[in-house]
C-alpha cells in the first residue's frame, strides 16, 4: 500500500474509499517531492505541454522561446479546459497530410505511419475508446456534435412529455447550457418552465443529499416526464449518486439521463451496468481534446435496439431525430432515403462529423488510454485528499472564523478532482492577483468561490503544496 495512506479492512472488500492521513512534515516542499517520486503515473506529465510562466503572460503569437530559467506553471484548470497532449500536433498534420494528399479517399484508404484510420470508420474507432472511460459497451457510445447539441438530440428522443406528466427535474445551480437546454425543450413542447422545471436545492450548504433527490422525485413521480442530473456538479464538485439514483427513478417508472461534462475521464463510470438511460460528456476538460472539442453521448443497449419485424424496409426503433450519418452503413450509400438505422447509440448521430475534431479527440484518448480510470481515481483521492490536508492544516475548527472553507464534500467518494474554495467576501480579487502573479491557473466563479482540480495526468502533489502557500499569503495579506 502507498505511504499515506490508511485502510481498515472493511476497506478492502468494500467500495469505502481508503482514507489518507499524512505524517507531520507533509506540509513541506520535501515531503510533496517525495510523493511525486513514488508516484506511478509521474511519467504522463511529460506527455502533456506545461506552460511556462512566461507563456502563461504572453499576449502574442508565437509564444515566447523557452529559457534555461523559464519555471513551469502551475495548471489547476482541467475541470475548464484541459492542457495540450504532445501528440495532439502529430495526429493534426496526419489528418491534414491525408486531407492534402489524398483529399477523398481520404474516407476509406488505410495510410501507412498514420496514427489515424480512414475518416468514416474514424467516429467509431473514438467511441470505442471513450466507452472505455464512461464504463459502457462500444455500441452505446456515438462521438458527434457538441454537449449541448448532444443534450438537445437525446431530449428530443427521451422528453416526450404528456398534459399530466411534463416537468423535469434538475439541480439546483445546474450550468446554463444544461438550464437554457431543458428551459427550451419544455416551452418547445408548448409547456412553462417556471412551471415544468423541479429545481431540487442543497439540503447542506452546497450539497444535495442523494436523500433529498430520492424524496423529490417521490414526491412528484406522477409528474415527471425526465430526470436529468450532473454526475459532477460543477459548482461544489460534488459527485452524484449516479447508481442508487437511477434505480430509484427507474423503480417509479421514469427516464433519467446524466450531464458527464465533469464526471468523463474524472470519475469512474459503469454507464451500462448501472443501467443509465442517456448521458452526454464533453471532451475538453479531464478528456484533453482542446477547447469546444467533439462531444460524446451515450444510449443504453435497451433503447438502440433496430428491428424489423414487417420486412427490412419498415424497421422498428426508438424515435430521435434522424439523419444520414445515423443510417447503416451497408446501405448508406444507396441513397434510397430508406432509413435504416444503425444499432446502438450510431443511429443517433445526425450528420458527417469533423475529421480534424476526430483526430484531436484520438490524440487525447491514445494517452488516456494507455491507463485506467481506476490507476486515475487512485492518484486523484490522494492528489485531492493531499490538497485538503493543507487547506485545513492550522485553521480554526469554527468556519466562522476561517478566511476560507471547502464547500466541496468532503468525504473522497463524494467527489471528484476538483475543490470548490469559498473566500469570505472581498478576498477574491487578492487571491486572483496572488495566483496569476505566482503563475498558477485556478478557475474563479464570482462572487468568492476559486475551483481548484489537481489533474492525475499532469498535476503533481508539489502543484499542490506550491498552491496552498500563495493561498496562505494572499488570505493573510
Amino acid at each position: 500500500m502507498a505511504p499515506g495512506i490508511l485502510a481498515t479492512p472493511e476497506a478492502q472488500t468494500t467500495n469505502i474509499v481508503p482514507k489518507h492521513v499524512f505524517p507531520e512534515n507533509a506540509d513541506s516542499a520535501e515531503y510533496a517531492r517525495s510523493l511525486d517520486a513514488s508516484d506511478p503515473l509521474r511519467e504522463f506529465r511529460n506527455k502533456y505541454i506545461i506552460p511556462s510562466k512566461a507563456s502563461l503572460r504572453s499576449t502574442a503569437l508565437p509564444k515566447p522561446a523557452p529559457s534555461d530559467d523559464d519555471e513551469e506553471g502551475i495548471y489547476f484548470c482541467g475541470n475548464s479546459l484541459g492542457l495540450q497532449p504532445k501528440c495532439m500536433s502529430k495526429y493534426i498534420q496526419a489528418q491534414l497530410d491525408t486531407w492534402s494528399s489524398i483529399n477523398v479517399y481520404g474516407h476509406f484508404r488505410e495510410m501507412e505511419n498514420s496514427p489515424l484510420t480512414p475518416w468514416q470508420s474514424l467516429a467509431e474507432f473514438a467511441a470505442e475508446k471513450s466507452s472505455r472511460i464512461v464504463g459502457a459497451l462500444k455500441e452505446e457510445v456515438a462521438i458527434e456534435n457538441t454537449l449541448s447539441v448532444n443534450l438537445h438530440l437525446l431530449m428530443a428522443s427521451f422528453y416526450r412529455p404528456t398534459p399530466k406528466k411534463n416537468k423535469i427535474l434538475l439541480e439546483w445551480k445546474a450550468f446554463p447550457s444544461d438550464h437554457y437546454a431543458i428551459e427550451s425543450q419544455i416551452s418547445w413542447h408548448g409547456y412553462d418552465p417556471k412551471a415544468a422545471m423541479i429545481l431540487v436545492d442543497p439540503d447542506q450548504d452546497h450539497i444535495i443529499s442523494t436523500e433529498k433527490i430520492l424524496a423529490t422525485i417521490d414526491k412528484y413521480a406522477e409528474e415527471i416526464a425526465l430526470v436529468l442530473l450532473p454526475a459532477v456538479q460543477y459548482y461544489s464538485g460534488q459527485f452524484l449518486d449516479i447508481p442508487r439514483i437511477t434505480s430509484h427513478a427507474h423503480s417509479k417508472g421514469l427516464t433519467i439521463g446524466w450531464d458527464l461534462a465533469h464526471a468523463a475521464g474524472n470519475v469512474p463510470l459503469k454507464l451500462h451496468d448501472w443501467n443509465v438511460d442517456f448521458a452526454a460528456w464533453c471532451t475538453y476538460k479531464y478528456m484533453n481534446a482542446g477547447p469546444g472539442a467533439i462531444a460524446g453521448l451515450f444510449v443504453h443497449e435497451k433503447h438502440g435496439k433496430v428491428e424489423y419485424p414487417h420486412g427490412e424496409d419498415k424497421p422498428v426503433f426508438r424515435h430521435r431525430l434522424t439523419g444520414w450519418y445515423g443510417g447503416d452503413k451497408t446501405s448508406r450509400f444507396q441513397m434510397d432515403n430508406k432509413f435504416r438505422p444503425i444499432p446502438g447509440a450510431g443511429g443517433f448521430q445526425i450528420s458527417n462529423p469533423s475529421a480534424i475534431d476526430l483526430a484531436s479527440l484520438c490524440a487525447a484518448l491514445s494517452v488516456i488510454n494507455e491507463t485506467s480510470i481506476e490507476q486515475l481515481r487512485e492518484k486523484s483521492l490522494k492528489l485531492t485528499a493531499y490538497l485538503q490536508y493543507l487547506l485545513l492544516k492550522d485553521t480554526p475548527s469554527d468556519d466562522s472564523k476561517r478566511p476560507f472553507r471547502i464547500i466541496t464534500p468532503l468525504e473522497p467518494s463524494q467527489r471528484g478532482a476538483q475543490l470548490s474554495v469559498l473566500l469570505k467576501p472581498g478576498l477574491l480579487e487578492n487571491v486572483s492577483e496572488a495566483l496569476q502573479a505566482a503563475g498558477i491557473v485556478a478557475d474563479q466563479r464570482k462572487p468568492d468561490v476559486i475551483r481548484v482540480a489537481p489533474v492525475p495526468l499532469y498535476n503533481t502533489y508539489h502543484d499542490v503544496w506550491q498552491f496552498v502557500q500563495v493561498l496562505r499569503k494572499a488570505v493573510d495579506a
